[in-house]
């Protein structure tokens, strides 16, 4: 599996404006209903369901790191988003640093599978340190677009 199968290019967030985790999700959330990938109707539901998997534990994985995700009924297939914070949100994660780099995925239900592969992705290429930081240095969705496009094509030689 690859970004572009998942992640929708309208909705990544370059700036992101969040001070604390709530805010990050919402954030994100709200990044997928303006581009259409999720219904009005059920933003609140989803960052409800994303709050909910984080009480379980946190999904901030360090080095600045986290992929908050859950499996809702109301996206039809796997969705995603990436967000970049400069100066990082307090996220509870694993190592305590701050999370600068999100990786936010919905899931429906009954497609475990490709939520699997989409998490074994994002940990496979969050593994190359070039990669992580340039995501962390990029400035707009455009840019990260094309770092996204550059892991697919296997450009960031991570084993």
């Amino acid at each position: 599996m690859k970004f572009s199968d998942f992640i929708s290019a309208k909705s990544i967030k370059a700036e992101l404006k969040a001070q604390t985790k709530d805010e990050a999700i919402r954030e994100l959330v709200q990044s997928l209903l303006d581009a259409g990938e999720i219904n009005a109707d059920q933003h609140d539901d989803i960052v409800a369901a994303i709050m909910k998997r984080e009480e379980l534990g946190s999904t901030g994985i360090g080095r600045g790191v986290a992929v908050p995700h859950t499996k809702h009924p109301s996206v039809q297939k796997l969705v995603g988003t990436v967000g970049v914070s400069e100066e990082g949100v307090d996220f509870d994660s694993l190592d305590g640093e701050r999370v600068q780099l999100f990786f936010l995925l919905i899931s429906p239900p009954e497609r475990p599978g490709d939520h699997l592969r989409a998490l074994e992705n994002i940990s496979r290429q969050l593994r190359d340190e070039t990669f992580c930081r340039f995501l962390k240095q990029s400035k707009s969705g455009p840019d990260i677009s094309q770092l996204l496009q550059e892991a697919d094509d296997n450009q960031f030689a991570s084993g």
